[in-house]
């Protein structure tokens, strides 16, 4: 099958795209309103793009025609963030923060998790999370305002908050972690079946 997305329905575009790049790790992105309003939403559009400086980035999708995500609203208008890294343990809080409500609903009280104070920027992290990233906004790259379309949001990690029972010598256990990923539709998967594949001629020092 060969599939010219210029001739192709948006939202069969999306399907190949969620339903091939799989699983997608979960940035869960906290923010505030100018109005001081707590926002927490997932986006599974999400990667790191450095690590000197260390920078991540996530990708809020228009959803409806005319309408920008509150998550990117907040974050071009106070310049911070904070990408909290989602367990299966709190997974289905996660998914009730996934719902389309005014920018006037704290997502917190929502879904029942718990916001706590960060150290250098205005947005709450989740409590149970147990690694949360605070970000400096560096850049907002425009891909498109049609439905489906969307932009990249990149952001300086400025405090790395790791719960001490998840790392040692800076490496995150990821049993303990216990990430989960989006596939497509409704379906998730775990990261608990792993497997080693040494790479051979790599320039990055892991030890």
């Amino acid at each position: 099958m060969i599939i010219d997305p210029s001739t192709t329905a948006p939202v069969d575009c999306y399907k190949l795209l969620i339903g091939s790049i799989t699983p997608r790790p979960i940035a869960f992105v906290s923010s505030v309103g100018a109005d001081g309003v707590n926002n927490l939403a997932p986006f599974s559009f999400f990667t790191a793009v450095s690590a000197y400086p260390p920078a991540i980035g996530f990708s809020p999708m228009v959803v409806k025609p005319g309408g920008r995500r509150d998550t990117r609203n907040n974050i071009e208008a106070s310049g911070e963030f904070v990408v909290n890294i989602v367990s299966e343990e709190f997974a289905e809080q996660m998914n009730a923060t996934a719902v389309d409500v005014p920018p006037d609903v704290d997502e917190f009280a929502l879904s029942g998790l718990t916001p706590v104070p960060c150290e250098l920027v205005a947005a709450p992290r989740v409590k149970e999370s147990h690694v949360s990233m605070e970000c400096k906004l560096i850049q907002v790259v425009d891909i498109s305002q049609e439905v489906f379309g969307g932009a990249f949001v990149i952001g300086e990690v400025v405090r790395f908050h790791v719960d001490d029972s998840v790392v040692e010598d800076f490496r995150i256990d990821p049993e303990k972690l216990a990430t989960i990923g989006r596939m497509g539709g409704d379906t998730y998967a775990r990261t608990t079946d792993r497997f080693d594949i040494a790479r051979l001629g790599s320039a990055i020092k892991r030890e």
